[in-house]
């Protein structure tokens, strides 16, 4: 083919081959070609390839450039090749072995303290209407005010309906232009003018136009009915307005809770913490603080209990769990012994599924009524080795609280291990101090004695089967259940030893 035998003349640079010349080496033909550029083009229309070639002889190059059909070729090889399972986020395999991404746990508690939980199934709901009162508060605004507007409208026209029916039974409404006659309400001519009639007794408008007359025993009666009525109705309703704009729980929207609980040391100890404060200036008397643990659990029977609810300490026996909520507070849960996260590690709470509920409660200061702030933590919401920063700052004459960083955290030194880890690493170091320190003063006396009795026996090689036994005592449970050459334990054993 013609296309075959062209020559060109001028190589391009990306598709140059560059060849470094060491010694002397090459053909004339391949000196020939590559002064003159010559390539010759193959059948298939895939790379081109160069006519210049190096001699067998010449050493392998030491690095050499990839051209760009090369990586072209590299790019269509991994395209072509049969596609890889996919590993999920994490190392949580399915059951095919593909890879799976987490669930999101549903939460219990919201952020903003509302519970999610909804209530079906109801077959006695003539409970609520024992309680009418509480019911009526716990509505929303838009069915509250519609309550309040039609218990008065209804109230008006039931008794402007009664009205109208005492004038009509009695011939007001026959006898309107007749002088000498006596009506049991004056000017009531109709409906309207009864329903308006209503509305001016129940409301002690009292315009004057309307009144009733001493000729009616039946309107005096219907009179001190609506009166009483009407007074009641106005105490209830009035009372549930009020009752439900100073309701407590919008001045929870004033306690912040920071976005994520942190797990670092305190005074050599685990500790669980997260930041509360208030942002208003009037204070919560005797806050309290309470935190649950929300988390499914199986017993030995093989019971199933979901959502199960277990305590978490923030001090209740020291009394730091009652506060003094006039700055930005860190609670702080000590994890021990009898805390639910006594056996997590930081590589362990990644894989949990659990919800921490953490409830403020106190009495408002302006109100004297109780309220209750709450909110919740899901796992990876708890961020291991961090701490909360600093927001005090002393200004001249008062403290300054910046809380632009008050959901602020910075990362600390913390060992990945559990509590109990943790806990066991320092009983074997106080055990191996103990017998190092106790072996070495039991030791000294003994010696001395033994020096003074053989006065010419002070070479090493003197010791043989007069050597003394020494006896400290039986082992306890923790020097047997660990070895006594730890790292730590071995360096703080010398200086123990030294100041000894």
């Amino acid at each position: 083919m013609a296309l075959e035998k062209s020559v060109i003349a001028a190589r391009p640079d990306s598709l140059s081959l560059p060849v470094e010349e060491k010694g002397g080496g090459g053909g004339e033909e391949a000196e020939a070609s590559a002064e003159a550029g010559v390539f010759d083009l193959s059948e298939e229309p895939g790379p081109v390839v160069a006519a210049a070639a190096t001699d067998p002889a010449t050493p392998p190059l030491a690095k050499v450039r990839k051209s760009f059909q090369n990586k072209l070729l590299e790019r269509e090889a991994k395209a072509n090749e049969p596609r890889t399972k996919t590993q999920g986020t994490e190392k949580e395999r399915g059951r095919f072995g593909w890879g799976r991404t987490r669930r999101k746990r549903q939460r219990y508690v919201e952020k903003n303290g509302r519970c999610n939980v909804s209530h079906g199934n109801m077959r006695e709901t003539y409970r609520y209407l024992t309680d009418i009162f509480t019911t009526l508060v716990d509505l929303n605004w838009r069915c509250s005010l519609f309550v309040f507007v039609m218990a008065y409208a209804v109230t008006w026209l039931f008794f402007g309906a009664i009205w109208y029916l005492i004038a009509y039974c009695r011939g007001d409404l026959d006898h309107l232009g007749d002088e000498t006659w006596t009506p049991c309400v004056n000017n009531v001519n109709g409906f309207i003018s009864a329903f308006l009639f209503s509305i001016e007794t129940e409301t002690t408008i009292g315009y004057g136009h309307r009144v009733i007359t001493d000729q009616c025993p039946v309107g005096t009666m219907l009179l001190l009915l609506q009166a009483i009525l009407g007074s009641m109705v106005n105490a209830f309703m009035v009372g549930c307005m009020f009752v439900k704009i100073s309701q407590p729980n919008k001045r929870a929207e004033t306690l912040v809770f920071s976005k994520h609980a942190v797990i670092s040391l305190r005074d050599d100890k685990l500790c669980l913490m997260f930041r509360v404060g208030d942002l208003r200036s009037s204070h919560i008397v005797g806050a309290n603080m309470r935190a649950k643990l929300i988390k499914s659990k199986q017993t030995q029977e093989g019971e199933f209990i979901p959502l199960d609810q277990t305590d978490i300490s923030v001090g209740f026996e020291t009394g730091d769990d009652r506060l003094f909520l006039v700055s930005p507070l860190v609670i702080s849960h000590e994890i021990d012994l009898h805390s639910p996260f006594w056996d997590m590690s930081q590589s362990q709470l990644g894989k949990e599924d659990f919800e921490i509920v953490v409830i403020l409660e106190g009495m408002v200061e302006a109100t004297g009524m109780t309220c209750q702030a709450r909110s919740s933590y899901l796992a990876e919401e708890v961020m291991w080795g961090h701490r909360f920063s600093p927001m005090m700052l002393l200004a001249e004459g008062f403290f300054d609280i910046d809380y632009g960083a008050f959901h602020h955290t910075f990362e600390v030194d913390t060992p990945p291990c559990s509590a109990r880890e943790l806990s066991l690493a320092a009983a074997r170091l106080d055990a191996h101090l103990y017998w190092s320190i106790s072996s070495r003063l039991d030791e000294e006396p003994t010696l001395t004695n033994q020096a003074a009795e053989r006065p010419d026996s002070g070479s090493a090689d003197g010791r043989g089967g007069g050597e003394p036994i020494f006896i400290v005592g039986e082992m306890t449970d923790i020097q047997e259940q660990t070895g006594l050459g730890e790292l730590n334990g071995c360096v703080a054993t010398d200086q123990s030893e030294s100041e000894a």
